[in-house]
């Protein structure tokens, strides 16, 4: 009983609060705010259209936000997608560009430096020997005797390899030093009996100090530097490095002796029968020779087998990191720093590798196309690093064909 007595007098002081509240509502200036107690506009048909209006919008805004949702969706699964199919092209074109071949490439090598890849897939399998005899080039028919004070080499030789024949020359036959030519034979005897590319050699003060005393041109690895087989590739080629060549030598044979035995073999194989090699640089030695022709004929191996010919064929090159260079090494090719390869009209210089003995003086052997012909030519006895260079243009521009 006193429950419901405490009810109804409740209800009494709510009805006079309401009723106080109404009153002041209606007394208000503002339309908007006449609103009982319970919420509801004075004009119950004003209230009806506001709170459909409320309802439509907020269907609206949940329509939309369902629209935003599928939209942002859309977005992150094509980016994904984008992303993905990018990757896919990206290896895509990096395996086309190693299985393409320099030598017939004739790129311009002034607009593509090519950087290779530290790292290369290691393999199990046995490296792959050419057995391959290099026909000796024979004088062609419209030989041309070259007399012209514009080429300042006093050894020449300049070969079509797809006829083997020598279709102008000046001494072609001569004894000459082959100077850093060797490396391309250091080069070649390397990739036919390394196994894995990302095997590693590591340098050493008794191997660098006597190349440092001789003078020696080196890629510029240190002691205690342990350097993959691959990076001694382009550090042999590239800078003409005497150290890469001595790594090799030891790691493949044991020692420079037993190196250049393996040298002395391929020559055989290859058919050459003025040529002798004594060390893997190039540094002088009496027992170490070869001709201009025979030169050529080394090169023309060499660019048969594909490694080979990225190497020759590379302007430049960063080694991989190592504590002693954390950046690598920055290696840039003799010869395409000193020219573009496409100097001579209507032919690109593709490979090559200079060299320079003050008993040789300065000599190159290069590798140019020109249409769907393909040219060796040797220069030996330059007085200064250009003159095998302008007498490489000199020959392929006036000479050919």
């Amino acid at each position: 009983m006193g429950n419901k007595r405490f009810t109804r007098g409740r209800r009494r002081r709510n009805a006079g609060v309401l009723a106080r509240l109404n009153i002041r509502l209606k007394n208000s200036s503002n339309p908007d705010k006449r609103r009982n107690y319970n919420g509801n506009n004075t004009n119950s048909g004003d209230y009806r259209t506001a709170n459909q209006g409320s309802q439509a919008y907020r269907r609206e805004m949940k329509r939309r936000a369902r629209r935003r949702e599928i939209l942002i969706n859309r977005i992150k699964y094509g980016t994904a997608a984008l992303i993905i199919l990018a990757v896919l092209i990206t290896g895509i074109v990096r395996m086309a560009g190693c299985a393409i071949s320099h030598i017939k490439g004739g790129s311009n090598q002034a607009d593509e430096v090519v950087q290779t890849l530290a790292y290369v897939e290691p393999s199990s399998q046995e490296p792959v020997k050419q057995v391959i005899t290099i026909p000796q080039p024979v004088k062609s028919a419209d030989y041309k005797d070259i007399t012209s004070e514009k080429v300042k080499s006093a050894y020449i030789s300049l070969v079509d390899i797809d006829s083997h024949e020598i279709i102008a020359g000046r001494q072609y036959d001569a004894k000459i030093y082959p100077a850093s030519m060797t490396k391309v034979m250091t080069l070649i005897i390397a990739v036919e009996n390394i196994r894995d590319m990302n095997d590693t050699f590591t340098m050493t003060t008794e191997l660098i100090d006597p190349l440092v005393r001789e003078n020696a041109s080196r890629a510029g690895f240190d002691p205690g530097e342990k350097v993959t087989a691959n990076d001694l590739l382009y550090g042999l080629i590239l800078p003409s490095g005497a150290d890469a060549a001595q790594a090799l030598a030891r790691m493949i044979a044991g020692s420079e002796e037993e190196y250049a035995g393996l040298m002395n073999a391929k020559c055989a194989e290859i058919g050459l029968k003025n040529t002798h090699f004594a060390n893997t640089s190039g540094l002088y030695d009496a027992d170490q020779y070869t001709t201009p022709v025979e030169m050529g004929m080394i090169m023309e191996y060499a660019m048969q087998n594909e490694l080979c010919a990225k190497v020759l064929s590379t302007y430049q090159y960063t080694t991989a990191p190592s504590p002693q260079h954390p950046g690598g090494i920055a290696l840039t090719s003799t010869m395409f720093s000193r020219m573009y390869g496409t100097e001579a009209e209507g032919v690109t210089i593709t490979a090559g590798k200079t060299g320079y003995i003050t008993e040789s003086g300065n000599c190159l052997v290069s590798y140019a196309v020109k249409g769907d012909k393909h040219y060796v030519c040797v220069t030996s006895g330059g007085t200064n690093k250009w003159d095998s260079i302008f007498d490489d243009i000199e020959l392929y521009g006036n000479y050919l064909p």
